[in-house]
C-alpha cells in the first residue's frame, strides 16, 4: 500500500504533463481538425518530434498523420498554437494550410527546425495530390521554404508565391514565383533593394514578359525610400 500510494503521484504527474504537449486545432484548416503531440514542452515554448494527425471534419475519422522532426513553436495567451500565421521577422506558425501551387485544393506546410536564412523557421511543404487522396511532400516548396526567410507568402490573386532573402542590414530581395502545371516553379520577378552605400539606395526590378526578362534600375536617397 506504501509502494502504490508512492507511485501514484508520479503517474498523475506524467499523465498531466503528457496531455501539455497534445493539442488540438479546429480553425486551422477548411477540411480538418488537427492533433498536435509535440515531444518537449515549457512555459510558453514547444519543440521536438512531433505528430500532425489530420481528422476528416465530415467523419472525424483521421485522414492522415504526418510527422516533424522539430516542430518548433510558442503557445498564444490561451496556451495554444497558432496556425497559418506568416510574419517575416515575427511570428510563424508551426502549420500553414493554403493552395500553394494553386489548383484548387488545400496543401499544407509543417515547420521543421529553424533552418531557413538566419535560423529562421522552416518548412516541409505538402501538396494535395488528387491521385493518391493525400498530402504528398513538394521538394521543391520545401527547398523554397528552407532557403529564404522562412515560409513563403501566397498571393492567390495573382497566383504567386512570395519569398524573402537578405543579406545584413542593407541588401534585401524578394522574389515571385508562378506555378506552372507539370512544370513547377518558374521565377517572374525579382525586386533587389541595396541600401549598402549608406546614403542611397540602389532599386533593381526585373520582370519576365512575353517570355523575357525586362530590367529597370533607379537609384532612390535613403530617407526617401523609407520615408514610411
Amino acid at each position: 500500500m506504501i509502494k502504490s500510494g508512492f507511485l501514484l503521484p508520479f503517474i498523475l504527474l506524467g499523465t498531466v504533463v503528457f496531455a501539455q504537449n497534445q493539442f488540438e486545432l479546429k480553425d486551422a484548416s477548411k477540411n480538418f481538425d488537427v492533433k498536435i503531440n509535440v515531444e518537449h514542452c515549457a512555459e510558453d515554448e514547444c519543440q521536438g518530434k512531433a505528430t500532425i494527425a489530420l481528422l476528416d471534419k465530415k467523419t472525424s475519422k483521421i485522414f492522415q498523420t504526418l510527422t516533424s522532426d522539430n516542430l518548433n513553436f510558442y503557445l498564444d495567451k490561451d496556451q495554444n498554437p497558432t496556425a497559418n500565421i506568416i510574419q517575416l521577422y515575427n511570428e510563424q506558425s508551426p502549420l500553414i494550410f493554403d493552395d500553394f501551387n494553386f489548383d484548387g485544393t488545400e496543401d499544407m506546410a509543417i515547420r521543421n527546425g529553424n533552418e531557413s536564412s538566419y535560423g529562421g523557421p522552416s518548412y516541409d511543404v505538402y501538396v494535395f495530390n488528387i491521385t493518391k487522396k493525400q498530402l504528398v511532400l513538394s521538394e521543391e516548396l520545401t527547398v523554397l521554404a528552407h532557403e529564404n526567410l522562412g515560409m513563403f507568402n501566397t498571393d492567390s490573386e495573382r497566383k504567386r508565391l512570395i519569398t524573402y532573402s537578405k543579406s545584413g542590414c542593407c541588401w534585401h530581395l524578394t522574389t515571385e514565383y508562378s506555378v506552372l502545371p507539370q512544370r513547377g516553379l518558374f521565377k517572374v520577378y525579382e525586386l533587389e533593394e541595396d541600401a549598402t552605400g549608406g546614403e542611397k539606395v540602389k532599386v533593381i526590378r526585373k520582370e519576365f514578359i512575353d517570355d523575357k526578362w525586362t530590367t529597370h534600375i533607379k537609384t532612390y536617397p535613403i530617407n526617401e525610400y523609407y520615408k514610411d
